[in-house]
C-alpha cells in the first residue's frame, strides 16, 4: 500500500504548569465518523494515556479507562456517552451495545472501569490474562488471533505479552489501525519478559506483513522531536511531542533494536523509542 496519511492532529501536550493549564480534561478527536481517539490532560495524571472508541452497527468498543478513577477529575462516562449519543444521532438503532476492553492490565490504562459498571447495554471486561483471553477466545497457540464482530466491523485481537502477560493488541480493519497499547509507541517500552516481548514483536510483523496496517498507534508519547532523547518520567508539559502514530517499518525496528540489545539488562536509547529491559 501507499504512504498513510498522518493523522493530523495536534495533540493536548500539558501546561508549563497547573496553575496555567487550558486543556480539556479529555481531548475529542474524531478521525472518520466511526472512530474517535481520546487523550487525557497531562495536569490531571502525567501518563496522559490515550484511549480508542470504535463504533460498529451492532455495538461500540471503548478501549481502556486511562488513568485516575476519580468521575470528578475526569469524567470519562459522561464524555463516552456523548458520543455514542451523537453516534446513535447519525445512526439510530435500539439496544445500542457497549463493550469495554483493555490493551494490558496496568492502573494508567483501567482506572475508571468503574464508571461503566451500572451503564445500560454495557459489558466491561475484566483486565486481567484470564478474564480478557476467556472473552476473547484466545488460546494457548498465541499466534492465532481472535476475532471480534463490533456489526460491520471486526478487530483481529492479538495476545501480546512481555510488557505485560495480560496485554491484546487490537487490529481495526476499517482505519488499519494497530493498537498496540504500550508495547509499542513513541516513548519508554518497558519490557517485563524479554523473550515473550521479543516473540510478540515477531508475531505482530508477522501480522502487519499480511493485513493493511496504516498506522501503529499506543496508548502513550513519551519521546520528543530530538531523535533518541525522552522527556523524563512525570513531566507535565510536552511541547515538543512526535505524533502518536508510528510505521510498520518502526515496528521492526524495535525487533532490531531487541537483537542489538541482546541479553544486556536496562535502557537501550533509539530514535524513536527507548527499550526497558529488565526480564
Amino acid at each position: 500500500m501507499g504512504h498513510p496519511q498522518p493523522l493530523q492532529v495536534r495533540w493536548i501536550h500539558g501546561s508549563e504548569s497547573a496553575r496555567q493549564n487550558t486543556d480539556p480534561d479529555l481531548q475529542v478527536h474524531w478521525h472518520d465518523d466511526a472512530t474517535v481517539i481520546l487523550r487525557q490532560n497531562k495536569a490531571i495524571n502525567y501518563e496522559a494515556p490515550f484511549l480508542f472508541l470504535l463504533f460498529g452497527d451492532e455495538r461500540a468498543l471503548l478501549l481502556d479507562t486511562g488513568a485516575m478513577a476519580d468521575p470528578a477529575l475526569l469524567p470519562l462516562r459522561d464524555t463516552v456517552d456523548a458520543l455514542v449519543d451523537q453516534w446513535l444521532q447519525r445512526h439510530p438503532r435500539p439496544g445500542y451495545e457497549l463493550l469495554v476492553l483493555h490493551t494490558h492490565s496496568h492502573g494508567d490504562h483501567v482506572a475508571r472501569d468503574g464508571q461503566f459498571a451500572d451503564r445500560p447495554d454495557t459489558t466491561v471486561v475484566d483486565a486481567g490474562h484470564k478474564s480478557i483471553h476467556g472473552f476473547l477466545g484466545l488460546t494457548s497457540d498465541l499466534d492465532r488471533p481472535a476475532r471480534l464482530d463490533l456489526g460491520g466491523r471486526v478487530v483481529d485481537c492479538i495476545a501480546s505479552p512481555g510488557h505485560d502477560a495480560a496485554a491484546v493488541t487490537y487490529f481495526d480493519d476499517r482505519t488499519g489501525f494497530l493498537l498496540a497499547g504500550d508495547t509499542v509507541y513513541p516513548g519508554r517500552l518497558y519490557v517485563e519478559d524479554r523473550v515473550a516481548f521479543a516473540q510478540t514483536i515477531d508475531r505482530l510483523v508477522a501480522f502487519a506483513d499480511t493485513h493493511p496496517v496504516t498506522h501503529v498507534l499506543g496508548c502513550h508519547i513519551e519521546m520528543s522531536t530530538t531523535p533518541g532523547v525522552d522527556y523524563p518520567i512525570r513531566t507535565t508539559f510536552q511541547p515538543d511531542e512526535p505524533p502518536l502514530e508510528m510505521t510498520v517499518d518502526q515496528l521492526r525496528d524495535v525487533a532490531r533494536a531487541l537483537a542489538e540489545a541482546g541479553d544486556r539488562r536496562g535502557r537501550h536509547v533509539f530514535a524513536h523509542f527507548v527499550l526497558h529491559l529488565d526480564g
